[in-house]
């Protein structure tokens, strides 16, 4: 499959998840009647972003997988033969939690799963508190429409991330992410963060010769414990060629869907062109497993 047509959905969340699944299905239609052969979900997109408090009693919002969610949008998949990527709390055991990325096939099946490997530690961002990081590695999911080198939000930042997906074959990079500025930041400071995250995963388009598909959440969200004065989620969900290049953008505030057709035949002619993965000297990278230089 040379061509295909991604669909992105990017929408506000509130605590009424069973609002926020509806929305999500309302969207994901929009996107099949547009021809999206594949729709990709934000991070964490059936509730509120939980993780701005430490708070154990929201680890009732985790769930198993395969499960409720994987059966229900597998149902649409099934229905409207897409091929989803959700973006799910696990609960994977009693106490032991993973923020998964779920891959379902057009036949409404389990394609695969990825478990978020960097679990980041801020002020709004306690997920360490909630995630075991990743143990499956960075492996493709095998679909109908391709390898797809599912990654999530803090995984973004992460060169080793991109290119070990692109050395296990993956033929795009996705990236189901909820990330905003802190209130307490200037607009100028949030908007330097904004075009920095964008730009570093532009670079692994580049870096890799592949196509990249983000998809961020948009909308206000207060911190439950008033401590903060919350987050203001960025959108700009955007989607890429293999060159980096902007296919497609959501704005800032924007909800609602965007389909936009990837030429995964075109990484060939761009890593015949710019031959990173020829020239790279695999004999000399070994300090890359150390902490650091000293």
């Amino acid at each position: 499959m040379d061509k295909i047509k991604v669909g992105m959905v990017q929408q506000r969340c509130t605590t009424d998840i069973e609002a926020n699944i509806a929305s999500l299905e309302r969207h994901i239609r929009a996107c099949a009647r547009q021809g999206a052969q594949l729709v990709v979900l934000q991070e964490l997109h059936n509730s509120v972003y939980f993780c701005q408090v430490e708070d154990a009693s929201l680890c009732d919002l985790a769930e198993p997988v395969p499960g409720p969610s994987t059966e229900r949008f597998g149902a649409l998949a099934k229905e409207l033969g897409v091929v989803l990527v959700l973006s799910l709390f696990e609960r994977r055991a009693p106490g032991l939690y993973h923020n998964t990325a779920a891959v379902i096939e057009k036949d409404g099946s389990l394609a695969g799963t990825y478990r978020k490997m960097h679990i980041p530690d801020d002020p709004c961002y306690y997920e360490k508190f909630y995630f075991t990081p990743g143990d499956l590695g960075f492996r493709p999911v095998r679909t109908s429409v391709g390898n797809l080198g599912v990654l999530v939000c803090w995984d973004q930042w992460y060169p080793e991330a991109a290119r070990l997906m692109a050395l296990a074959g993956a033929d795009m990079l996705i990236y189901p992410t909820a990330i905003g500025g802190v209130g307490t930041d200037s607009k100028e400071e949030q908007e330097t963060q904004r075009n920095a995250w964008q730009l570093v995963q532009r670079g692994h388009s580049v870096a890799n010769g592949l196509p990249v598909i983000t998809v961020n959440r948009t909308g206000h969200e207060d911190d439950p414990s008033g401590t903060t004065v919350g987050l203001d989620f960025w959108g700009t969900s955007f989607a890429t060629g293999p060159q980096g290049e902007i296919l497609a953008q959501f704005g800032t505030d924007e909800e609602g869907e965007k389909v936009v057709e990837i030429d995964l035949a075109r990484t060939e002619y761009v890593r015949r062109g710019w031959p990173f993965l020829r020239d790279r000297r695999i004999d000399a990278y070994g300090d890359l497993l150390k902490r650091f230089g000293k």
